[in-house]
């Protein structure tokens, strides 16, 4: 029996009993649970096998609940959430003491979002807490971007999905923290980092942290498939590297006629970067299980969110 339904008041009965459920953003699929439960929030990081180390995002409904979450705000934050929320953008601000250690990895930081999506928005505002929502994936693998993904991952572990269909935006939001009050980029994502300096000016990216990381996202190896990929500037170059091996390719708006590729998936004929960013783990989901040897990941021009693509599949594959 599929776990997959649009019962949102069955989500609320779950979450409000301390359960954790699979939530739709217009990002990824997220595992949430109430983040004031340490029953909840120990079974999301046991679900995942996601570390301890590696810290939550807290979903609200608005920016005005931002400061039952904050002690404080600068005013370039200000300016983003004004810009940007409901949105594909996370921020690391200093935490109330009333947001749990678990959650925020024992920092004095907590981060934050409002996501854009209809129904999840619906979801909390008729719960009376915030929800932590990272991921709907085990550790390390390729996000979900469908219901039907979260419910290969763990149909025998969560007792519900909120199906709120595919995800508009196709990769993780855009995390910016705050060091003396100027805005860093902790994770490339779903915001292009030219829409963030056209409000901020400019900005700092620094983005991988393996020890005790800022914010989610920013370990050296995720969002892998289980085949072993490849990033690749020349995708005819990497093709003859193996050769004889069923071959996978992923790529941006041009497809390959070679005798050795066995698939492709193109993510956008037209060249468009958020079409090809909405498909991009959906068609990692596809070619892993083709059963194939190799996937071969065409490398992105590095502009608007091609950054973010690259930055996705350089954590999921192995650089050539």
């Amino acid at each position: 029996m599929s776990i997959i339904s649009k019962d949102i008041s069955r989500a609320i009965e779950l979450l409000k009993a301390n359960k954790v459920v699979a939530i739709p953003t217009e990002t990824v699929y997220g595992l949430a649970g109430n983040i004031y439960s340490k029953e909840a929030i120990n079974s999301i990081f046991t679900t995942k096998k996601r570390p301890f180390f590696n810290p939550l995002i807290v979903h609200i409904p608005s920016a005005s609940d931002l400061e039952n979450i904050a002690s404080y705000v600068p005013e370039k934050a200000k300016l983003l959430a004004k810009a940007f929320w409901p949105g594909s953008l996370t921020m690391v601000l200093k935490k109330q003491t009333t947001i749990p250690d678990l959650i925020t990895a024992g920092k004095d930081t907590v981060a934050v979002r409002v996501p854009n999506h209809s129904l999840t928005l619906k979801l909390l505002d008729k719960l009376p807490f915030p929800l932590a929502a990272p991921s709907a994936n085990p550790f390390g693998s390729i996000s979900p971007t469908k219901p039907e993904h979260v419910e290969n991952y763990f149909k025998n572990e969560i007792e519900m999905v909120l199906d709120g269909g595919a995800c508009t935006n196709g990769i993780e939001s855009t995390i910016v923290g705050f060091e003396n009050d100027e805005p860093i980029i902790y994770r490339l994502g779903a915001l292009a980092l030219e829409d963030i300096e056209a409000v901020v000016g400019k900005v700092i990216i620094k983005n991988k942290k393996e020890q005790s990381p800022d914010a989610p996202g920013m370990l050296e190896r995720h969002y892998a498939p289980t085949t072993r990929t490849y990033l690749t500037s020349n995708v005819v170059e990497e093709i003859k590297k193996h050769s004889g091996k069923r071959i996978g390719l992923l790529i941006f708006k041009d497809g390959f006629k070679d005798a050795n590729v066995t698939t492709q998936i193109i993510l956008s004929s037209t060249g468009n970067m958020t079409e090809a960013a909405s498909k991009l783990y959906d068609a990692m989901h596809e070619l892993d299980r083709e059963n194939l040897d190799v996937i071969i990941a065409e490398r992105f021009p590095d502009i608007e969110l091609g950054k973010s693509i690259n930055d996705r599949l350089q954590r999921a594959t192995f650089s050539s």
